[in-house]
């Protein structure tokens, strides 16, 4: 493996394709070891495991990665899983070849652009399914997932390689290389990923919780870009009036990230502010008059069941 590659691709990543390996990977682990058998073979299997010396490794689970490539760019929108045999380390082509063609009705613009896989590393094994989707994308991506928790790793724990052939020892080899990439996402797919980052977690947690932890981390980040951009204004100020030697580099940095803001007092800007404000109020006050709806509706239904009660209450007492 080498440390990083020289093709000069650039790599977006979406995260419906993250969120999808990291739901197969979920899936197959509680298939193979489901709760309730879990604890009943709990003692068993630390007494095996602490006999033996070894701990059984986590499943690897195996898929392909689809997109679009444009020019230099090769963009990851998605994934569809596939079926490996580990005996033989072989995919089903079968398999393969009808999910491709099922893909190509829906989404006719995305191709295969390699496949993916879960695990710390990239193995020795992981060659021979690279090199058999060769015939299918004749430079493939490999896309690995580490889904072990680490609580001090800040990055995502998501690598993309590349194939290269260099020359080892006298022999040409093809080896995986290290790329960089980007995460990109549209509209669609933060309304998606909004709805899983605000699922109850399972440790008991509510929504105004998760709503309050967003919330002080969006507020901490304004904060910090409020304290940096007064520091920028301060030092700017000085430079103004003499204070601090004249910098021209800094002068055009700060001239260019003015120049990338938004014009306010364009007519197409309030346009466009006004619009997004009229649909906020206007989803906000959908959400109150269905709020006030379900109360209304459920009031009904008490004072029903309540005069249904009585109603059978009074007539049985008239039939004594």
């Amino acid at each position: 493996m080498a440390s990083s590659s020289s093709s000069g691709l650039t790599f977006k990543l979406h995260p419906v394709a993250i969120v999808n390996i990291s739901d197969h990977f979920t899936r197959v682990k509680m298939q193979m070891n489901p709760p309730n058998a879990s604890h009943q073979r709990s003692a068993t299997s630390a007494n095996t495991n602490a006999a033996d010396g070894m701990v059984s490794p986590p499943p690897r689970v195996y898929g392909c990665v689809i997109g679009v490539q444009r020019g230099r760019t090769v963009e990851i929108f998605n994934s569809f899983e596939l079926l490996y045999d580990p005996s033989t380390h072989s995919l089903d082509r079968s398999f393969l070849e009808k999910k491709q063609e099922l893909y190509k009705k829906v989404f006719p613009h995305f191709y295969i652009l390699g496949w993916y896989s879960t695990g710390s590393d990239a193995q020795e094994s992981d060659m021979h399914i690279h090199k058999a989707l060769m015939d299918i994308n004749e430079s493939p991506v490999y896309v690995l997932l580490n889904p072990s928790i680490n609580h001090a790793q800040k990055d995502l724990p998501v690598s993309i390689f590349e194939s290269e052939l260099h020359v080892i020892d006298g022999i040409p080899q093809l080896i995986f290389v290290r790329s960089s990439y980007t995460i990109e996402t549209v509209e669609a797919e933060r309304i998606s990923v909004d709805h899983v980052a605000h699922l109850k977690p399972s440790d008991g947690g509510s929504a105004a919780t998760q709503l309050a932890a967003n919330l002080t981390g969006m507020h901490s980040a304004i904060k910090m870009l409020h304290s940096r951009i007064k520091v920028l204004h301060h030092y700017l100020l000085a430079m103004q009036k003499g204070e601090v030697p004249c910098d021209n580099s800094l002068l055009r940095q700060a001239s260019s990230l003015l120049r990338r803001l938004p014009a306010i007092e364009s007519g197409k800007f309030q346009d466009d502010f006004l619009m997004e404000y009229n649909d906020t109020l206007l989803i906000t006050y959908l959400a109150m008059m269905t709020n006030c709806s379900s109360a209304m509706n459920e009031l009904v239904d008490k004072f029903n069941t309540a005069y249904d009660r009585h109603s059978r209450r009074g007539g049985r007492t008239a039939f004594i």
